[in-house]
C-alpha cells in the first residue's frame, strides 16, 4: 500500500511513543492537508478569474440565492459568515468593480439590498462552472460511492461538533 506524509507522521510518533493511540491525528492531520490543498487550488482558480476568493463567496451566495432575489447586507454577511464592517467593505470594492448593486430596500429605508449586477452575473456563471469542474477534478482519484460516504462521514462529524443549520 502507498503511504502519504500523514502516514509517515503516525509511524514516527507510534515508534517514538507506541503507548498513544494517534489514529485521530491521521484523519484530523489528513483534513488539514486536504484543506490546504483545496483551498490553494480555489485560490489559483479565482486567480485566473481575477477574483479573491472573498469576492468569489459574495458573488456565490448572491448567485445561489437567485437572480431575482437580492438580500440584505445582513443576510449576506451572515452567509459568508463575516462582520457587517467587513461586509459593508466587501461590497463597496465589488460596486466599484461593477460586479453588484446596492440599493435601500423600499419596505425598509433602513437595510440595503444587495444583487448582482449584469457583469457579476456573467462572471459568477462562468467562474462556477470552471470551480465545480475543478472540485471534481480534485475528487477524481474516488468513486462515486466513495464521494457519498466522504460526504456522510464529513456531514456527520460536522454536526457532531455543532455545525447545524438553525
Amino acid at each position: 500500500m502507498e503511504i502519504d506524509r500523514v502516514d509517515r507522521i503516525l509511524e514516527q510518533w507510534r515508534r517514538e511513543r507506541p503507548d498513544l493511540d494517534v489514529s485521530a491525528m491521521g484523519v484530523l492531520g489528513r483534513l488539514a492537508r486536504a484543506s490546504r490543498l483545496a483551498r490553494t487550488s480555489i485560490q489559483r482558480l479565482m486567480a485566473g478569474h481575477g477574483l479573491e476568493p472573498w469576492e468569489f463567496d459574495v458573488l456565490a451566495t448572491l448567485r445561489r440565492s437567485g437572480i431575482d432575489n437580492p438580500i440584505t447586507a445582513g443576510n449576506l454577511a451572515e452567509q459568508t459568515m463575516v462582520g457587517s464592517a467587513a461586509m459593508t467593505n466587501r461590497v463597496d470594492r465589488l460596486v466599484e468593480r461593477g460586479l453588484v448593486d446596492r440599493r435601500t430596500n423600499p419596505n425598509n429605508r433602513r437595510q440595503l439590498l444587495i444583487s448582482l449586477t449584469p457583469a457579476g452575473l456573467r462572471l459568477i456563471d462562468e467562474v462556477m462552472v470552471d470551480h465545480v469542474a475543478g472540485q471534481q477534478e480534485m475528487l477524481a482519484g474516488l468513486t462515486p460511492d466513495d464521494i457519498d460516504t466522504f460526504a456522510d462521514l464529513l456531514r456527520r462529524f460536522l454536526l457532531a461538533h455543532g455545525d447545524r443549520v438553525e
